[in-house]
């Protein structure tokens, strides 16, 4: 069978066994690659006092001011169960306070302490030196992010759809 002009080219035949070994596998293949970030994390964000997700909230209120915590969330793809204590620790450690919205008492909005705003100039060789780390060019990151963003899309819709 062939593809129809302009669509992708139908895949090649491949036995059943053979999509079955590991070194197929695209799952293990982001996990390894997701285990090797946080070992370079880790060692990135020791000076900063700083865990892999505590400075995705950083980044998230770095970026866009204070936040409710379920935007946050959203944002982090992270359900309340772990972003509410990581919060708690982070606001023990001084980077963070949460207050509750003056506009709806359910919810909780999170804001940059002054130490958690002085430690974004801290913070800004870390991604260029997880990108010098990956041993790939700009262009390269962004186009893998590309490619990452549409299988999170797609992943999502079939899990909703199934």
């Amino acid at each position: 069978m062939t593809s129809a002009p302009g669509a992708p080219p139908d895949p090649p035949a491949v036995p059943d066994a053979e999509l079955l070994r590991l070194d197929h596998q695209v799952c293990f293949s982001l996990h390894a690659a997701s285990r090797a970030f946080g070992g370079l994390y880790r060692q990135a964000l020791k000076d900063l006092g700083l865990t892999y997700p505590q400075y995705l909230v950083m980044l998230v209120l770095w970026e866009e001011g204070p936040q409710p915590v379920k935007a946050i969330g959203e944002r982090l793809h992270l359900d309340s169960g772990t972003l509410s204590p990581l919060l708690k620790r982070m606001e023990a450690a001084g980077l963070v306070r949460r207050e509750r919205s003056r506009s709806d008492e359910r919810s909780v909005v999170i804001d940059l302490t002054d130490a958690g705003g002085r430690l974004r100039d801290r913070a800004l060789g870390v991604p260029r030196s997880v990108l010098a780390a990956t041993g790939l060019s700009l262009e390269e990151v962004i186009g893998l992010q590309d490619v990452l963003a549409r299988l999170t899309v797609a992943l999502g819709e079939a899990v909703d759809g199934g």
